[in-house]
Formats: structure tokens, C-alpha cells, sequence
């Protein structure tokens, strides 16, 4: 298949989406327009979590003696939502090899995916982390009707291009060397994107602390000026001197000390619906994958719930906004303001 001159990416796409379903040649789920292409060639690939909703990596751990269908949905997205654990941004993981889905690519290495640049965006991810380095090899999987020739002039500097291409025939060496992105090319980050993704959010204190320009999509430049100390959020994995540890299980914990003159009140969180079997650890990995450490944990397993503490108000309901909808295992949490609880 070979595109016609002057078209587009988009075009490209709607090329190889309209003859993969014309020709039968995709598999679940169909249709296959405004999708990665799926399609049984015996390899198994491990993906990042969905749309990368509660952070970049997730482990996925079948449980004992598990089934067949189980493991089949474990290699699904509701696998990775009820098998897996978040593998945190400290966790100093290095990836071997980077194996990514594509819509269309060259036997010159460049890709175009499905247009929505979760690919390209993850692998920046993994720079920025220093798991994945300009000597990390990629690869495609496609069928061999998705191989075409892609015009230059479409690849932007955030594009990642690929190694290697594996063909249900061929195995294609690709020679590529285009540069891969050197990280998150934060200008082409929208707050819309920040919302949906919260590990961004992370990663940008974590960059921005690092003197780095995390000016976002539409945003002024923004620099500090002289003198002007700066604030910077709680590390994960840090918490202020004198301050109970996250283990605390009293409620002196949650309630915290008189504020002194002129300070903001602190405020806590109410995390409920923990699951039985809960270790206050998956609690605090989750909360550092979402950028949401808390300046304290108070955990009460017995009851299924934990207690939040956070500077002030506003951080607090940013919180409560950031773990809307957060798993453990199987069960969703409820998260609310401490106040509000109590009064309900």
C-alpha cells in the first residue's frame, strides 16, 4: 500500500483503517478506525497503564492458579485495573526495550499512531524518569499493510520513531537515526491534558523544582524573580521534621497541632472503602503516582478508611479532585473532604 501524494496523516490513517476492515485483517476490538490495530501474530505485549489515569507503570500480577480466561483479561485494560500494581515514579526502573503500537509506519523508522499521543507522551515520560535512554531500542508490532512511506515533513520533534518493525513476513531493521525526544515538551502540555493525567503533575514539580521550563500550552513563561524564594511540594517519600510518620494510628494524627498566628489551617481528607485485605503502602504508592502526598497518613485499617493531611484547604480539595475515582484492586474509593464526612 503505497499513499498518494500531498496527504496527510490523518489520511494515512484512514488508509490503512478502511482496507484493514475491508480486507478482515484486524481483530477484536472492531471497528478498527480511531484504534491501534490489533491483530494475532503470536507475541505478547505488556502495555502501560490506560491512558496513563493513575500513573505511567503498572505491574501485573495474574493471582494463584490462575485460569486461562484469567490470564487472557489480564493482558486487557481491565486486567491492568484488577491484576496490577502501580510501580511508582521512585521506583528507579529501567526499561529494556520499548515495544509501542502504530497505526502506520516507514521502513525508515517514523510512526504515526492513532493521533491522540499517548505513545509519543509516554515515552517522554520515561525519559524524564531516566528509564529509557537514547540507546533503548524500539519496536513496532503491525501487520505488513501498515508498512507505507511517510513523508518527512509530517514528523514533529515529539515523535518517537522506531528500531525495529515486526511483520507477521518480515522483521524490519530500520536504521533510524532521527534523535528521539529528550523529554516532556511541556508547551505542548494543555491544562485539559494535566486534569486527565495526573502523574503529569508530578513530573512537573519534579522537573520545574529542577529549574527546568514546564511552561504549559498557552501559559507565559513564568520566572521567579531574584530573591524570591519559591515554593516546592512535599517529595514523596519525604515528610516535615517532627511530623508522625504515615503509620500514625491515632486520631491526634488526623487532627494535627493549633495552627500558629497567621498560618493557614491545615485540612484532611477522608479515604473510604479500603479494601480488607489493604496495606497502608499501596495506599501511599497510589498517592505518590496521582502527585497527591499527603503532608501526613493516618491509617485505620480495622475501620477501611485512612485520614489525609494536607497543608491547607485549597491543597486538600485538589486532592479530593486528583483521587476521584482511584482504585485498590477491585473497589473504588470514596474521597471527601473530612469535614464534609463527618457532617454526612
Amino acid at each position: 500500500m503505497e499513499p498518494r501524494a500531498g496527504v496527510s496523516k490523518q489520511d494515512i490513517r484512514e488508509q490503512i483503517w478502511d482496507h484493514m476492515e475491508s480486507q478482515n485483517l484486524a481483530d477484536f476490538p472492531r471497528p478498527v478506525h480511531h484504534r491501534i490495530p490489533n491483530f494475532k501474530s503470536n507475541k505478547t505485549l505488556l502495555v502501560p497503564t490506560p491512558r496513563l489515569r493513575t500513573g505511567l507503570f503498572n505491574k501485573i500480577t495474574p493471582p494463584p492458579g490462575a485460569t486461562k480466561d484469567i490470564l487472557r483479561k489480564c493482558a486487557t485494560s481491565q486486567g491492568v485495573r484488577n491484576y496490577s500494581v502501580p510501580i511508582g515514579l521512585d521506583s528507579r526502573v529501567l526499561v529494556d526495550l520499548v515495544v509501542v503500537g502504530s497505526v502506520a509506519v516507514s521502513e525508515k523508522g517514523w510512526r504515526i499512531g492513532k493521533g491522540e499521543g499517548y505513545a509519543d507522551l509516554e515515552y517522554a515520560m520515561m525519559v524524564s524518569i531516566g528509564a529509557v535512554s537514547k540507546e533503548t531500542p524500539v519496536v513496532t508490532i503491525v501487520h505488513d499493510c501498515q508498512v507505507v512511506d511517510i513523508p518527512e515533513e509530517l514528523l514533529e520533534e515529539h515523535d518517537i520513531a522506531v528500531d525495529y518493525i515486526l511483520t507477521p513476513t518480515r522483521v524490519i531493521t530500520t536504521g533510524c537515526e532521527r534523535p528521539q525526544p529528550m523529554g516532556i515538551t511541556w508547551s505542548k502540555i494543555s491544562r485539559e491534558m494535566m486534569e486527565k493525567i495526573p502523574v503529569l503533575r508530578s513530573l512537573r514539580a519534579r522537573e520545574q523544582q529542577a529549574g527546568k521550563d514546564v511552561t504549559l500550552q498557552g501559559e507565559h513563561q513564568h520566572l521567579p524573580e531574584p530573591g524570591r524564594q519559591q515554593a516546592v511540594p512535599l517529595s514523596a517519600g519525604r515528610r516535615p521534621p517532627d511530623t508522625p510518620g504515615p503509620e500514625a494510628n491515632s486520631m491526634e494524627a488526623a487532627r494535627g497541632s493549633p495552627a500558629g498566628e497567621g498560618a493557614p489551617l491545615a485540612a484532611d481528607v477522608y479515604v473510604g472503602n479500603l479494601p480488607r485485605d489493604a496495606r497502608v503502602s499501596d495506599l501511599k504508592r497510589a498517592l505518590r503516582e496521582l502527585g497527591s502526598v499527603p503532608l501526613r497518613l493516618t491509617w485505620q485499617g480495622p475501620q477501611r478508611r485512612a485520614f489525609l493531611r494536607y497543608p491547607d484547604s485549597a491543597a486538600a480539595q485538589q486532592a479530593v479532585s486528583c483521587l476521584q475515582g482511584l482504585r485498590l484492586g477491585t473497589d473504588t474509593l470514596r474521597v471527601a473532604l473530612a469535614r464534609q464526612q463527618r457532617d454526612k
